[in-house]
């Protein structure tokens, strides 16, 4: 039998590998001239197009007025639009602007090769277990996330 792994350093570890597959994707990427704000955001639009400014913000979470700035750079280098909430006229909608495709596919290259570089000589088996625990972990995480909700809230989401 196998000795009890060090949960200790899981929190670690996973910060770790974020912050190095970040620095790597940085460096890959340079040459695109986004920061790593930029890139987040058009990812995240990409993603979920017409989803608010506000939403965007949370979903990276950052704080507006951040996030504002970052928005605004990337209407003005023409990677995105804002068009007016159809709901609610004081909201704005994001979309990808044409120009943003070359960038998107781009940093869909970079990611890729990364990818593949980061995960070579990784059997099949421990990468589906790996992602099987990461993907736990992360409702898991999502669970204790929404505690922190007001006592109504919870409440409400358990009826």
């Amino acid at each position: 039998m196998s000795p009890s792994p060090d949960k200790s350093t899981f929190g670690y570890t996973v910060a770790d590998i974020t912050r190095l597959f970040r620095r790597v994707f940085d460096r890959r990427s340079a040459h695109l001239g986004l920061t790593r704000a930029q890139w987040r955001a058009l990812s995240r639009i990409e993603r979920a197009e017409g989803l608010s400014q506000k939403q965007l913000a949370e979903d990276l979470d950052l704080e507006p007025i951040a996030i504002g700035r970052v928005v605004d750079r990337l209407e003005i280098a023409g990677f995105i639009e804002r068009r007016a909430d159809p709901d609610d006229r004081r909201c704005w909608c994001l979309y990808l602007a044409p120009k943003s495709a070359e960038v998107m596919a781009g940093m869909k290259r970079i990611s890729s090769v990364l990818r593949e570089d980061v995960l070579e000589g990784i059997d099949a088996d421990d990468l589906a277990t790996t992602l099987r625990v990461l993907a736990k972990v992360k409702d898991t995480l999502n669970e204790l996330d929404k505690e922190g909700r007001p006592m109504a809230a919870r409440k409400q989401a358990k009826a």
